[in-house]
């Protein structure tokens, strides 16, 4: 007796503490988030749609990933120059202070052996293993000035992903539905598709939401079979009866969130609902007998096929309803040189498994009317040498300092080439774009002020892009 009445005293003053300094904090947020992009979260529905703070010229976002890094000394970079020394070893000046994951300061220059051609009026030289690539040449922004921090590949795509090298952060997606929520109520606002010979190097850091509410983080879903497993009703379950155990399991959640307050439940609350309308929801995403044999054909796809032609179907239905951030991984763009990583007949491989698709997608979401609120991302997570690798096979190894990646969509020029490398495609001239600087201006797309979408964890306000980046207004509309 004397126990509880212990327990009662201590509840009772703990619940004041709280009490009033939830208060105090309430106070002191409504005058911060005057000041902040911080959205207002309805907890019982954190995914519910938001307005941003300021004008938005995308509602939606694509990003497709190429894990492994691709090289754009093939594919968009063309450079007689590299091709004419070939061979020969690189100026000393050049390599002066450079660290590089696999070069030993012994290798020489290495050429393309791929043909370029220019597509488009923006006159963009695309090599000869990407050639759907040419025909959204002119629906394109290229951003040839691409810099990152990071030469190993899990933290690189850490750093592309978050902002950060480490795991812990929370992903531009999660960042990007704990601004605006999402359009879909029974789809997640975040969702992962990967193909491939593996996962991407970091697994699941890359969409995880960090310290923001789990809410946010990215949902893988299969491109083949069950969409997520164990998701199917058990045998002999009908949907009235399961409805009754979800409720269920709903109400003594809430009787745990009453009791110890944790926000965190709210969150498995929301997850065993959201659970429940996918039942029915997600078969019918993954579902593409209903897609025409035009569609299908333009993205190179077939059904019941699990390709990344088919996760780029998939990303178009899910932004068709509703959801707002869709990441593809595709696998593996590794060209060292090894086994399974050469730039001969293996790079052909990886780029014939996206080039369709790629540019297919962007086709498709013009002609649908969907380009004009989507944003396309695509690229690496850094870029590959001038120098080759001394290895049996012919390779390149990983390049932080110039890379080319590409938007396309919403918000952003058609046709416009921004940055430029040197003669060896080993600098950036001009129109340089860091890591930071590509998310600053995501977010401004969207509607958000990169420095001021903040979340305060562990007593520091923490942004996308940290303490940097700037907006890229040169490429802009």
């Amino acid at each position: 007796m004397d126990y509880l009445k212990e327990q009662t005293r201590k509840h009772f003053f703990g619940n004041c503490g709280v009490g009033l300094g939830s208060l105090a904090l309430n106070q002191l947020l409504g005058t911060y988030s005057q000041a902040k992009h911080i959205p207002k979260i309805d907890p019982s529905n954190p995914m519910s749609s938001r307005k941003p703070p300021l004008e938005a010229k995308v509602k939606n976002v694509i990003y497709m990933f190429m894990a492994g890094a691709p090289s754009q000394l093939e594919l968009f970079e063309h450079k007689p120059k590299l091709n004419e020394l070939n061979g020969q070893a690189p100026p000393p000046s050049l390599l002066k202070g450079r660290r590089f994951a696999f070069l030993k300061g012994n290798e020489k220059l290495l050429g393309s052996s791929r043909k370029f051609q220019r597509h488009g009026e923006c006159g963009m030289s695309i090599g000869e293993t990407m050639p759907h690539m040419g025909k959204i040449a002119d629906e394109v922004t290229w951003l040839r000035g691409m810099t990152t921090d990071v030469f190993n590949h899990g933290p690189a795509k850490l750093f592309m992903n978050t902002g950060f090298q480490a795991p812990g952060r929370p992903s531009m997606g999660s960042w990007v539905t704990y601004g605006l929520g999402s359009e879909s109520s029974n789809l997640p606002g975040f969702v992962v598709l990967q193909s491939g010979p593996r996962g991407p190097r970091a697994g699941n850091s890359l969409w995880a939401s960090g310290f923001l509410p789990t809410s946010f983080q990215g949902v893988p879903f299969r491109g083949k079979g069950d969409p997520i497993l164990y998701l199917k009703s058990p045998k002999g379950m009908h949907r009235g009866r399961e409805r009754k155990f979800y409720d269920t399991i709903r109400d003594l959640n809430k009787i745990r969130l009453e009791d110890v307050g944790d926000p965190e439940i709210l969150t498995r609350i929301n997850s065993y609902e959201m659970a429940y309308q996918m039942q029915s929801s997600a078969p019918e995403l993954m579902d593409l007998s209903k897609e025409s044999d035009k569609t299908m054909n333009l993205y190179g796809a077939k059904k019941g096929e699990a390709s990344f032609a088919n996760n780029c179907i998939l990303a178009r239905r899910l932004i068709e309803r509703g959801t707002r951030f869709v990441q593809l991984y595709h696998s593996n763009w590794d060209s060292h040189g090894g086994p399974g990583e050469t730039l001969d007949k293996d790079f052909e491989k990886v780029c014939k498994d996206v080039d369709q698709a790629s540019a297919a997608l962007i086709l498709d979401l013009k002609q649908r009317g969907l380009l004009e609120d989507t944003l396309v991302i695509w690229g690496g997570e850094f870029g590959r040498t001038p120098m080759g690798e001394s290895r049996k096979t012919t390779g390149r190894d990983h390049h932080i300092d110039a890379f080319t990646m590409w938007m396309a969509g919403a918000g952003v020029k058609k046709g416009y080439i921004y940055g430029k490398t040197d003669e060896l495609g080993f600098g950036i001239i001009d129109g340089k774009v860091h890591v930071h600087d590509l998310h600053a201006t995501i977010l401004h797309l969207l509607g958000f002020d990169h420095e001021q979408l903040t979340y305060r964890f562990q007593g520091r306000e923490f942004r996308l892009t940290d303490v940097h980046g700037k907006v890229v207004h040169e490429i802009l509309t």
